[in-house]
């Protein structure tokens, strides 16, 4: 394991891995909030309401 730091510069490695893992953590919770189960800011929306269906009778007036 040692011999893998003697190609790669611990600090600059150690950042990169960082660097990488706090865009990942972004982009997971900006995927989450936008969704609507797991979005703890605004909260699940109201699903809207369905639509209703008036049948009229037709009739013969003559």
């Amino acid at each position: 394991m040692w011999r893998m730091w003697l190609l790669f510069d611990p600090r600059r490695t150690l950042v990169a891995l960082f660097t990488f893992l706090f865009v990942l953590a972004l982009v997971i919770h900006f995927i989450l909030l936008s969704t609507n189960r797991f979005n703890w800011l605004e909260g699940p929306s109201r699903a809207a309401p369905a639509a209703s269906l008036v049948v009229e009778q037709l009739t013969d007036v003559a």
